[in-house]
Order: C-alpha cells, then structure tokens, then sequence
C-alpha cells in the first residue's frame, strides 16, 4: 500500500516500546514511515517476567504483512483445547482450532519474546527504541502540533514537535495525562495471583484449563515446551496446584489488581492513544495486549490513509465491547454467592452444547469479534 502523496515525511513521536507501540512503529514503517520511538525502561520486558501471554488469531492475522506473524507461530506454543471444570465435574471444552480462518485462536507466548520479535523485525527498517529517554510530564497545550521534552539517559533535555504523537506508555501514561485525558472505571476488589512453573521433564503444553474452586478458580496456560503458567483469584493458590511433573524451577510470580477503564475519546488534535494508555481490563480471554496491537495497527493504517482523525470514533466501540465481555467474563470466574455459583455450574454447558454459542465464545477468543482490517483481504 502506498501512502498518501506527503504523508511519509510527517514527523511521528512513539512513545512507550512495549507491543502497542512497537507494533505501531512496524506497521508506520512499513508504509514508508520513519518513527521515533521512546521508553523510559532500560529495555523490552524480561521474558521470565511477562504477564500478557496470549497471542489471538486477530493479532496473527495483523501481524501477517510484516512477518512476524510467522515467527510468532514458529516459537510459540499451541493452545488446541480449552477445560473448564468445576470440581470433578467438566463443564465444558472447547477446541481452539474449530475456529475459522487461517490460524488457531490462540497461543501462548511470553511477551518479551513478542516484544523482541517485533524489534526484529523493526530493526529492518533501521528503527531502534530509544531506551532510557522518558518524555517528561507536563501539558500539551497545543494539540495540533504538539510539544514535548525528552529526558536522555545522560540527562541531557531535547525539545521535540512532531506532526503526529503516539501514546503507547502503558497505565500510566504520561502522554494521556499531558493532554488532560481521564481514565474513569472501577477497580474489582479481587486480586489476582499468578506463577511461572518450569518442569523437569515433558509434559503437555497444548491446552489451557480453568478449574472454579467455587469459590475462587485457577487457571494453567503455556508459556513454554516446559513452562506452565498458572493464575488465580486465592493467594494461597500454590497450595492447590496439582502439578504434571517434578518441579525444576519456581520461575516468577506476580500479584495484581483489576481496574476496568478506557478513555473516550482516544485522540486529541494530533495525539493519539493506543494499549494500555487508552484502556486496561482483566486478563479474562487473554485480550489486553492483543487488543493494543490492534490499535496500533488500525492507526498505522489511518496516518498512512490520511485518515488519522477517524481513529478514536473507529477503536471505541471496538474497546467498549472487549471490557464488556471481559468484565462479564471476570465477574462469571469471581463468583462468591453459592445460589449464582450453582447457577452458572448448570446453564454454562447447556448453553454451550450449542454449536452458535460454542462458535461465538471461539470467535471471542480468537479475537475476530471486533471489525475486520479492511487493508488486508483474508477470509475469517
């Protein structure tokens, strides 16, 4: 695709070099752009550190163009069965690779081996995070053209204006704070624990389980041919862990929050807002980073079409429907009251025996319920 007469000489500022924002630089560069991109983090996010995991079909399909949907495949493990059990009892299963199109729904890889993935295949283009530079707080007064100063690793400070600012720098971003964005939502009272175990022999990476404690749950999904993550609403959760094989190594483990909220809109003037900057939500069906690099790649194609200022009334609804579901999703695998635990343990796989149920939670989890990329022309 060629973009439009000029475009390609507009200055673009990224900033935040996790998948969002290096998806974005990619896809921009592709098309002939030349960004610049900027982390206040010395680096890409440890691989044995990475809390986002799941690579969706949508995002294989998107990543496609550049290549890297292909080395994605290549190191990543398949998810071909999805359990849900409640006690002795299978609720449901679903195979993962009954959805239609070109790819699976989903697998499982560590984010900071998609990170680096993506840097790769950035690097082709001559384009290179700039590490340790932090864009400092501070309001953008004018949103046409907007203003930002840079903090380098030495310290030394650089006054930039690009054409085009993306804010790609996570929760907390500093880029929707300058333009005065809010982030209204709620925060779940739940925490949720997590951790990566490594075996000490072969065991069976290619299914994703959910057991419900009623109440309570843990979930086990791949992160590698010998590493089994596992993700809980219980802190004392590793105590029930029924594991597959000897344990090598009790690799990472983490604790978190869950907030459901989105900005609206997601622009301002020339400054765009893309993952986590715009909005976060549970890690229920694995969406989060998925849905960022879907940003991203929707922008990317706006800026080279001209067409940038249709972003935010194009990626809200989009992002509304995804914390729906994943806000539903969480409150359904959270449940503490015994009457509406009992109800979901019976209604769940009657309505799953469906075939149009069974096909519309696969089509969630591959991600292909969200508007179609119109630049590329691949059946779903």
């Amino acid at each position: 695709m060629e973009p439009v007469a000029g475009k390609e000489r507009r200055s673009i500022l990224i900033a935040g070099a996790g998948p969002a924002g290096l998806t974005a630089a990619l896809e921009l560069a592709r098309r002939g752009f030349a960004p610049r991109i900027v982390d206040d983090s010395s680096g890409p996010t440890p691989v044995e550190e990475s809390r986002a995991l799941g690579v969706n079909a949508r995002t294989l399909t998107l990543l496609s163009p550049s290549g890297v949907a292909e080395r994605i495949v290549e190191a990543a493990q398949t998810i071909d069965r999805f359990r849900f059990h409640s006690g002795e009892k299978t609720l449901f299963e679903l195979d993962a690779r009954q959805v239609s199109g070109r790819f699976s729904a989903i697998r499982g890889l560590a984010q900071g081996h998609t990170e680096r993935l993506l840097m790769a295949a950035l690097a082709s283009y001559g384009i290179v995070p700039e590490w340790q530079t932090a864009i400092m707080a501070g309001e953008i007064a004018d949103l046409q053209r907007p203003e930002v100063t840079l903090r380098h690793p030495d310290g030394a400070m650089e006054t930039v204006r690009p054409d085009i600012l993306v804010g790609a720098d996570g929760a907390h971003s500093v880029v929707r704070k300058a333009i005065g964005a809010g982030f209204p939502g709620e925060a779940l009272e739940a925490y949720f624990y997590l951790v990566d175990f490594r075996y000490a022999e072969p065991i069976d990476t290619h299914f994703g389980e959910v057991s419900v404690l009623d109440p309570g749950m843990i979930g086990r999904l791949p992160v590698a041919s010998d590493v089994i993550r596992y993700i809980s609403t219980l802190e004392d959760f590793e105590s029930r862990i029924v594991h597959p094989a000897a344990i090598a190594e009790r690799i990472w483990a983490s604790q978190f929050r869950i907030h459901f909220r989105h900005v609206e809109p997601m622009a301002k003037g020339n400054v765009f807002l893309a993952g986590d900057a715009a909005h976060i939500h549970s890690p229920a069906g694995a969406r989060g980073m998925n849905l960022g690099i879907e940003d991203a790649c929707w922008l990317a194609w706006l800026i080279a079409e001209g067409r940038e200022q249709e972003y935010s009334a194009l990626r809200i609804p989009a992002v509304k429907q995804v914390l729906k579901q994943t806000y539903g999703l969480t409150r359904l695998i959270t449940m503490t009251n015994p009457l509406a635990i009992a109800a979901r343990n019976l209604f769940a796989p009657l309505l799953l025996r469906f075939g149009p149920m069974r096909r519309t939670l696969l089509r969630s989890i591959a991600g292909y319920d969200t508007p179609k990329p119109p630049w590329i022309d691949w059946a779903e």
